[in-house]
């Protein structure tokens, strides 16, 4: 399965996280991961992925969601790979302005698209360059992450 979207962002930021793994952030506020301990805590949680862009703007997001288990260490090629759960199986991949929050979710006016993956453990291996943004979704034995700081693409 895989596709290609565009999505403008006015936090420069992508999210990639399975709808249930938020319910508990649905009552906060609209921007509750602006506050980067919160942030941070998702993240290594495996709730969601917010990958940081470094600027607002357009982006064209391509995506690939592979069957096969990531086996780590297998590319000679360097990788930024992050880990998510996946409970429920609706999973969003699109601009962070729509994450759950403010008693929203993500819907089909949101700049992004909705996976429907099998429920498990997932890695992201992701590379930007420009505008340009890959994105490569596949089962893991790992969910949650180990990380000191948010992620910078």
């Amino acid at each position: 399965m895989q596709g290609t979207f565009q999505m403008d962002t006015d936090t420069a930021t992508l999210c990639c996280y399975d709808l249930a793994s938020l319910e508990h952030r649905l009552q906060d506020t609209p921007d509750w991961w602006s506050i980067p301990d919160d942030e941070l805590e998702e993240v290594n949680a495996g709730h969601c992925l917010f990958l940081n862009l470094g600027e607002d703007g357009t982006y064209e997001v391509h995506w690939n969601v592979q069957e096969t288990v990531l086996e780590t260490g297998s590319e000679a090629e360097p990788r930024q790979v992050y880990y998510f759960q996946v409970p429920s199986g609706t999973v969003y991949l699109g601009a962070a302005d729509d994450v759950s929050g403010g008693e929203l979710e993500p819907d089909e006016l949101s700049q992004g698209v909705f996976l429907q993956l099998k429920s498990g453990n997932y890695a992201c291996t992701v590379f930007k360059k420009e505008n340009r943004i890959s994105v490569t979704i596949q089962p893991s034995d790992q969910g949650k992450n180990r990380l000191q700081d948010l992620i910078r693409l």
